[in-house]
C-alpha cells in the first residue's frame, strides 16, 4: 500500500460524518451533509485517479464538481419551502 492508497482511505473516512448528517438533523443540516460530502467524493474520485496513474479517469471528478453546484442550487431551491 502506498501513501496514495493510505491517503484515499482516509479521506473514505470522512463521509461517515456525512452520512450521519444527511440522514438525521434539520433540512438545513441535510443540506450542508449532502454539500460536503460531494465535495469529498469529487476529491476521493481525483485521488483514486491519481493511485491508479490513469489520469484519463480525472475526468469525472472534474465533471462532478461542476455540476454538484448545480444539483445544491436545485436542491436549495426545493428547500426554500421548508426553510
Amino acid at each position: 500500500m502506498n501513501t496514495w492508497q493510505s491517503a484515499t482511505y482516509a479521506v473514505a473516512a470522512c463521509l461517515v460524518p456525512c452520512a450521519i448528517m444527511c440522514l438525521r438533523g434539520s433540512p438545513e443540516k441535510r443540506m450542508v451533509g449532502l454539500e460536503m460530502s460531494s465535495v469529498i467524493v469529487t476529491f476521493l474520485l481525483a485521488l483514486f485517479a491519481v493511485t491508479t496513474n490513469r489520469l484519463v479517469f480525472m475526468d469525472l471528478p472534474l465533471t462532478l464538481a461542476i455540476l454538484t453546484l448545480g444539483a445544491g442550487l436545485v436542491f436549495a431551491r426545493f428547500l426554500e419551502k421548508h426553510l
